[in-house]
């Protein structure tokens, strides 16, 4: 008696810690102004600029700092302002600064919150023009409008608080599914995020004059790096670049008027 008594309890205490994750998260759920999309942020717009001007240095070390050519970085400048500068990104409180940093030889671009952006001399060395070099910029803006670092960390903070609560009503076997099952919904919406930059990108370069056709050249680059035994989809945070690519063209289609 005392052992279902005690599973009761656990049971009990489980469901509130999952309820008050819930509550916690939705209750936070707000339109983002430049995209209309509703999300659950848990941080100001303030906290993502800190978090982002903290965190840029550390990120440049990792990948061996800055590159050192000024005429390349000053070009890496120039798309990143004029895509701000004609955009809505112009609109948004962050403080947008571009990076271009050393590491030969991982092909990457990232962003993190509040407007630090960065490409890594790997890929820009394989963009062919500026166009390009936009497409890849424009993208990464669009995870700063679209506020998916933010919207992250809300999503860990939910799924953690699941975790918990199932770890205390059912056990580390339980706990384990529950964090695959958290992995899954991470990795979808990491995808959403992906696309959602994708469109906005092509939106950003079209308002500042660069062809967004050449979009799909930098998915070509992404495609060829990645190799023949890429990691299938649905156990990627990042869509396939050849779904990237449909979406892409459906974006131009959209929003070339």
């Amino acid at each position: 008696m005392r052992g279902r008594g005690g599973l009761k309890i656990r049971l009990l205490i489980g469901a509130g810690i999952i309820l008050f994750s819930l509550f916690k998260y939705y209750s936070n759920r707000d339109t983002n102004p430049y995209t209309g999309k509703k999300q659950s942020i848990a941080i100001t717009t303030e906290e993502e600029i800190a978090i982002g001007l903290k965190s840029a240095p550390q990120m440049a070390e990792q990948h061996g700092g800055l590159y050192p050519s000024q005429k390349d970085q000053n070009i890496v400048d120039k798309v990143g302002n004029a895509l701000v500068n004609n955009s809505i990104a112009k609109e948004t409180p962050y403080q947008y600064d571009f990076h271009l940093l050393r590491d030969p030889n991982t092909i990457n671009a990232f962003a993190l919150p509040g407007g630090q952006i960065f490409i890594t001399y790997a890929l820009y060395s394989q963009l062919q023009n500026e166009d390009q070099l936009a497409g890849v910029l424009g993208h990464e803006i669009g995870h700063v409008v679209g506020r998916h670092s933010a919207e992250r960390i809300a999503k860990q903070g939910l799924t953690q608080g699941i975790i918990s609560g199932v770890l205390v009503g059912g056990g580390d076997g339980t706990g384990q599914m529950a964090a695959m099952i958290g992995n899954v919904i991470n990795m979808k919406y990491g995808r959403g995020d992906e696309l959602e930059s994708d469109e906005l990108g092509v939106k950003f370069m079209l308002d500042a004059g660069y062809q967004p056709e050449e979009m799909m050249g930098v998915m070509e680059i992404l495609k060829a790096a990645a190799g023949p035994n890429r990691t299938p989809e649905m156990q990627s945070t990042h869509p396939d670049p050849e779904n990237r690519i449909e979406k892409i063209k459906e974006a131009i289609e959209k929003y070339r008027k």
